[in-house]
């Protein structure tokens, strides 16, 4: 009588009885899927929503669904989402904070408390009509942006549980001790205020459950991210520091109209000097929002905005921008003044870059260098910083399923195949490139890298070597002319 069973739980060591035993084994996945490399994190300030939670956003009608629309302040998350997904970025991770003066709008109907499950100014366009029905009453919450929700109940009890149950609510009942009975009415709820604009601490947020401001985004598989407005230089850091630990490319930016040597001065008083924040020259940007009109912005979203959409062997540098109107330095349109050689040769060898116009290829506006704040030349490249995290994350994603695994040639043979054959995929879709016909990556693990000491010890080790492909920053074209010229034309060429 033949046995089966599932691959690993027949010990052959150890039968005794002549039989047939069948195993079945799974099939065997050595496939490394890339990690998400489009995933832009905001931390910013709105109306409504939750507060430090990170929600997912991928339309500006997401948007609005979840944070009830955009205001016209420099730290609005919504404008930051617009300002990205004109740059062609899609998939967003809002986070929003607050100072902690923000209160929920709040009602009464028939005597009965009706509170807006959110802070914010947004809550006050919250409208509840109650109108009776054969069968009991129908409550309707509307918001001109929210939407409108329909609830029905024979009394308050009902219609509270109702509320409840509803995960889409925008409103949440505090029924009295005494509890009236259903009547006829209509309110519109007030008293909802966003508080004031939060400190940078708000925007940092807290690290220990549960998380908020920048520290939300922890997990979030965001391979960029911003806090929208912040331009303080103290926290950039800070930035860095939690930039290197998720894996996550931060765009800072300086103050509004700031002088380029005091830019200078600052980044450099400050710390900053790491591949994992970009610092963006407060040069600020002038933008025509559709919901606030004429807004001078950050240029943060528009440099996280395009480096979300790009591929993470690509540089922000010379690709252009959407939506911009102007500059602090240009003026509104863009106008003759322009950085000079001496001015941008300063920002960049001081690690900061800038918005501008015209770019290297033309008269449009782009980043015009292509630079994090690093003052290393081996890894200031925003190629560096975004391909060396995709790497790194999807590694980390996926190479655990080896854990636990018995070493032997077989397992070393399993995680070369599987690493080689993720690297061979991201040189056919032209993230890797074959340069002066090599390959441009190698993979060691077998027994010159695995020693038995190191076995026995419960180690494995694989080594990768990955060579980038370099950014076209200084492209120079030797021009000889004249009628003097001697021009050697190769055979067949006319």
């Amino acid at each position: 009588m033949s046995r089966i069973y599932q691959a690993g739980m027949l010990n052959t060591a150890a039968l005794t009885v002549p039989d047939l035993y069948v195993q079945i084994a799974q099939p065997q996945s050595l496939i490394l899927s890339g990690a998400s490399s489009s995933g832009l994190g905001i931390v910013g300030t709105a109306g409504w929503g939750p507060v430090g939670m990170p929600v997912p956003v991928g339309t500006m009608g997401d948007y609005r669904a979840s944070f009830a629309g955009k205001q016209g302040l420099a730290t609005d998350a919504g404008v930051a989402v617009d300002i990205a997904l004109r740059q062609g970025a899609n998939n967003f991770r809002v986070v929003r904070v607050t100072d902690g003066t923000d209160r929920a709008a709040k009602g009464l109907l028939n005597g009965v408390t009706l509170e807006a499950v959110y802070t914010g100014s947004a809550g006050n366009q919250i409208v509840l009509t109650l109108t009776e029905m054969a069968a009991g009453f129908a409550l309707v919450v509307s918001h001109p942006v929210l939407g409108a929700f329909h609830y029905s109940g024979k009394n308050w009890s009902e219609l509270s549980a109702s509320l409840s149950a509803d995960g889409l609510s925008l409103v949440r009942v505090a029924l009295p001790d005494t509890v009236p009975a259903l009547a006829v009415g209509s309110v519109t709820l007030s008293g909802g205020e966003d508080g004031g604009i939060p400190a940078t601490e708000a925007f940092i947020g807290q690290d220990a459950l549960p998380r908020s401001g920048m520290y939300a985004l922890r997990g979030q598989e965001c391979a960029v991210a911003v806090m929208h407005g912040v331009t303080d230089y103290s926290c950039f850091t800070t930035q860095a520091a939690f930039g290197l630990s998720e894996g996550i490319y931060m765009i800072a930016a300086g103050p509004a109209g700031e002088a380029i040597m005091d830019a200078v001065s600052k980044k450099m008083s400050s710390g900053l000097d790491s591949y994992a924040v970009k610092l963006m020259f407060g040069d600020w940007v002038w933008w025509s929002d559709d919901a606030n009109g004429l807004m001078l912005v950050s240029p943060q979203a528009f440099a996280a905005g395009i480096l979300a959409a790009l591929s993470p062997e690509r540089s922000s540098l010379n690709k252009p921008l959407y939506g911009v109107v102007g500059s602090q330095k240009a003026g509104l349109g863009g106008g003759s003044a322009t950085y000079s050689v001496a001015d941008l040769s300063v920002l960049f060898e001081a690690g900061l870059d800038v918005i501008c116009n015209p770019a290297p290829g033309g008269a449009y506006w782009a980043v015009r260098c292509g630079h994090n704040s690093s003052s290393n030349a081996a890894v200031n490249g925003d190629h560096y910083t975004r391909l060396t995290n995709y790497l790194a994350s999807s590694l980390a994603a996926g190479m655990g399923a080896y854990v636990g695994s018995v070493i032997n040639d077989n397992l070393f043979g399993d995680i070369r195949a599987t690493l080689l054959g993720f690297l061979s995929s991201l040189l056919s879709q032209g993230i890797l490139g074959v340069t002066n016909g090599t390959l441009p990556y190698a993979v060691i693990c077998d027994g010159s890298n695995n020693l038995p000491a190191r076995i026995a010890a419960g180690y494995v080790q694989a080594d990768v070597q990955v060579q980038y492909q370099g950014i076209n920053e200084k492209f120079i074209v030797n021009l000889q002319g004249g009628t003097s010229v001697n021009v050697t034309v190769a055979s067949g060429s006319v």
